[in-house]
């Protein structure tokens, strides 16, 4: 594996990662430029969303007709255009339209990336491609708000879009350097009423659970529009039965690796994806700090994210995908529940070490469970399976912010006061319960399952076949 394919194409997925989650701390000073409410801007944002869930579905046929390397160029293209766009808005229609371009530019960078990393790795060797990949998207996340602070402090908001530009120039140069070759299929045809139901399906489930969580619009329009999405979903199961080369192929579930892996996965991001909505409004309103100081605790996840990258391989080669996915899966949900004891008086050292672990075994679970997605299928399905994943990862997260939001306003409205660290307590431990839940899809997985990529089998082999020498 050339170490430089993996660490260029993680570049490209953290920049995406990280801007869509530095706006947050920057959106008062942003609404009051372009005179509108920070409650309209953050439903204006959910359009970036709901781009991704339009255009990440026809992902892998865009990678097979023009050739994933030539579309993971013109994907951060694309990214940068609609980041110059956004700083450059002077009006809330404006930024919409911005944000809409960076989110298709943004949806076919994941997926492709993952893509690209897939065909150009031996599978002996994709866990530690997958660990270098997954880590810009756990840390990412954590970065953003402290740097978004920092940035809409100190200098303006508008530099939070225009730093992409420089990377995004430099990823497209050495991206057409380092990244390999491969043949577009020229008689790769569109299914457009696939395209079309699954358009209609992911973004109505995105953008109905993103009302569902603000306060900007009716509920009952959030529920349906999901609804809707649902419908278009079950249209789209039809459809995909009834074709050859559907958009999505949902055959591919009938691998059980597959299958178990994008269930779990999903089962426990509705959980961990409440995490980065929950915490830093705990430290806010029930810890007294400021935007920056819980910005700067958050962030401290990422080292163990980073930590995760140096064990995954051998932990994986030493106990295989199903006992590593549950054990992980526990171990995070647990450091979920864990944040619920922690108050004001807590020491900080103590804190930090639990939101490192947190970090630790959620980079561990989804580097795991990424590389499980492509353990037994075979490249020519590898470019539907990234669609499916990128597109499954999506939803969940849209659903676990919802369900982060839904337990505190429910919670106020129970307690008829306003929100306090008990809540924050209670929600914490319904998420834990959430994510430990994926443990089940796992459960019924053959010991040696995805051995060609984890080593695990082979590791017993040997062990067997020198037992059977030294005898």
């Amino acid at each position: 594996m050339k170490r430089s394919v993996p660490l260029i194409l993680a570049v490209a997925m953290f920049m995406e990662h990280m801007d869509s989650t530095i706006i947050a701390t920057s959106l008062p000073a942003i609404a009051e430029d372009l005179r509108t409410s920070p409650v309209s801007l953050k439903l204006a944002l959910t359009t970036y969303l709901v781009a991704l869930a339009i255009f990440i579905p026809i992902s892998g046929f865009m990678a097979d007709r023009f050739g994933a390397k030539r579309v993971f160029r013109m994907a951060i293209g694309v990214f940068v255009l609609g980041s110059i766009a956004c700083a450059l808005s002077n009006s809330l229609p404006a930024f919409i339209a911005a944000r809409f371009v960076q989110g298709m530019g943004g949806a076919m960078m994941t997926p492709i990336a993952r893509l690209v990393l897939v065909r150009a790795t031996p599978r002996s060797e994709l866990i530690t491609a997958m660990a270098w990949l997954t880590v810009p998207a756990l840390i990412g996340p954590v970065v953003g708000p402290p740097v978004g602070g920092f940035i809409t402090t100190y200098f303006s908001w508008h530099w939070i879009f225009l730093i992409n530009v420089p990377i995004g120039i430099a990823g497209i140069v050495i991206s057409g350097w380092v990244l390999p070759h491969f043949e577009a299929e020229a008689g790769a045809r569109l299914d457009v009423t696939g395209f079309l139901l699954a358009a209609l399906a992911a973004s109505g489930v995105v953008f109905g659970t993103s009302v569902i969580s603000l306060p900007a619009l009716p509920p009952a329009v959030g529920a349906a529009t999901v609804a809707g999405g649902l419908i278009a979903a079950g249209l789209y199961l039809r459809h995909a039965r009834n074709t050859q080369r559907p958009l999505l192929d949902f055959r591919l579930f009938a691998n059980r690796a597959f299958r178990s892996a994008i269930l779990g996965a999903s089962a426990f991001r509705i959980g961990a994806g409440a995490i980065p909505f929950l915490l830093p409004l705990m430290f806010q309103l029930g810890f007294g700090m400021t935007p920056f100081q819980s910005g700067l605790f958050t962030f401290v996840s990422a080292f163990g994210a980073i930590a995760m990258k140096f064990i995954a391989t051998a932990a994986l080669r030493a106990a295989g995908f199903r006992f590593v996915l549950i054990f992980a899966a526990l171990m995070a949900s647990a450091m979920f529940a864990s944040i619920a004891l922690v108050n004001p008086t807590t020491p900080y050292a103590l804190i930090i070490g639990v939101l490192v672990a947190n970090g630790f075994f959620r980079s561990l679970f989804f580097t795991s469970a990424n590389a499980l997605v492509f353990a037994e299928i075979g490249d020519h399905e590898a470019s539907q399976a990234t669609a499916i994943s990128a597109a499954s990862q999506q939803i969940s997260i849209a659903i676990g912010v919802a369900v982060g939001g839904g337990i505190l306003e429910a919670a106020t409205r129970l307690s008829g006061a306003s929100l306090g660290l008990d809540d924050f307590g209670h929600a914490f431990v319904i998420v834990a319960v959430l994510s430990a839940l994926s443990s089940l899809f796992f459960l019924t997985l053959p010991n040696d399952t995805g051995s060609n990529v984890s080593g695990h089998r082979r590791r017993n082999l040997e062990a067997a076949d020198q037992r059977s020498r030294a005898s």
